[in-house]
């Protein structure tokens, strides 16, 4: 199962990360349980400056930017393999 983290205030820029990531799961038949972060002051714990923020298996993969379907579906696969 992908553990997906998207940390954010909940922008849209955020909430557009956190619906890529459903709609690539749901497309690739991935199992994955997401977590959504809105407070700030956890960000930092994860080494997250800039926001929307992605982790997938606990491993930063985004920070202040939103990742394209096909580097998001490359990474999600790549660590349900894994």
């Amino acid at each position: 199962m992908l553990n997906v983290i998207v940390l954010g205030s909940g922008c849209p820029n955020c909430k557009k990360v956190e619906r890529l990531c459903y709609d690539v799961a749901s497309e690739n038949n991935l199992n994955m349980n997401l977590e959504k972060i809105t407070d700030f002051r956890k960000f930092a714990d994860y080494g997250i400056m800039f926001t929307p923020g992605l982790i997938i298996n606990g491993k930063v993969m985004a920070s202040g930017k939103i990742p394209t379907r096909a580097t998001l579906t490359h990474w999600m696969i790549e660590a349900d393999k894994g």
